[in-house]
């Protein structure tokens, strides 16, 4: 019996992804057995994209494609990922909802260019020269470089079968996951793969879970002000931690070090829109409506993981 076919391909991320991936440890050599790997970009497998381009189509069981779209080459890899891969997963939320790098959609890639080219005190660019799509050297030799386009998920170029959370996913949930893939247990298609609980739902400093009631939120606090409390739920204590609507499948990594979630591991079941499921969290939390006025950045922290997933997808200007 063959194996199934494998494919991964990292487009706009960190390779963060990656590292979860090896984090496996022992299972990833139990997972690399069970699977033929024919393509894994650009970091594993040295295959050049014209080979893996010249499959047939629908020849490849699974894809696993991380990271946003940000330019035309993730773009055009991301629809050559969709031709021959009979399923397609979008692996960590930058794939999903456009992640932490999704915040570029906050500015023009001009603007972007000018401050890492430029305008920073650390750069040596006396005649201002800014990456080009294209440009000749001596004359005579042609080079390209993608164009950047804004970041975006990877539904929003092509149809997406699965999503996985997680900046990174953590490595248990992967390896979870990674067994529902290969013993043909998946959610339908369309779903999060998921184990469908809350951080809440899993964090030791839900008052809930030791048998008590919550208590509105009666100041907000940033966590550079220091004070945390061991065991005590950040989110009372004012931190204001996004893990009543954010999926748990890190085991409340962040919470054990008192660290109050940011949202990477994706929306619980049933939200549209993360962001603004976030908002309304928070503000029913709070004991008084004045306290809105003492959120620091709104935007980088209600959509720090999913502007270009959101319904305010579009550049917010200045």
């Amino acid at each position: 019996m063959s194996k199934p076919k494998l494919a991964y391909y990292l487009a706009g991320g960190c390779a963060g992804c990656d590292i979860s991936l090896v984090d496996l440890a022992d299972f990833l050599v139990d997972v690399v057995s069970a699977v033929d790997i024919v393509f894994f970009a650009p970091t594993l497998v040295d295959v050049k994209y014209k080979d893996f381009e010249a499959l047939p189509d629908g020849s490849v069981d699974v894809g696993l494609l991380t990271g946003n779209i940000r330019n035309k080459e993730h773009e055009h890899m991301a629809k050559v990922m969709r031709a021959k891969c009979k399923v397609l997963i979008a692996y960590g939320i930058c794939a999903s909802l456009g992640g932490i790098k999704g915040l570029v959609n906050l500015h023009s890639n001009q603007e972007l260019l000018e401050k890492a080219y430029r305008d920073t005190f650390s750069t040596d660019n006396p005649s201002g020269e800014l990456p080009s799509p294209r440009y000749v050297v001596d004359g005579k030799y042609e080079l390209e470089l993608p164009e950047l386009t804004e970041a975006r998920t990877l539904d929003q170029v092509v149809e997406v079968d699965y999503y996985i959370g997680g900046c990174p996913p953590h490595y248990e949930h992967v390896k979870a996951a990674l067994l529902a893939l290969l013993e043909g247990k998946l959610p339908p298609k369309g779903s999060w793969i998921t184990m469908g609980h809350a951080v809440c739902e899993v964090c030791a400093r839900n008052p809930v879970l030791r048998g008590e009631k919550k208590k509105p939120v009666g100041e907000v606090r940033r966590v550079i002000e220091g004070g945390l409390v061991e065991e005590e739920c950040l989110l009372e204590a004012g931190y204001l931690c996004l893990g009543p609507v954010t999926q748990g499948d890190c085991g409340a990594s962040c919470l054990k070090v008192n660290i109050p979630c940011r949202g990477c591991g994706g929306p619980i079941p049933g939200v549209r829109d993360y962001g603004l499921r976030a908002i309304s969290a928070i503000a029913s939390a709070l004991e008084d409506e004045t306290l809105v006025d003492r959120i620091e950045d709104p935007v980088r922290l209600f959509y720090r993981y999913s502007l270009p997933g959101s319904m305010i997808r579009k550049r917010l200007g200045k």
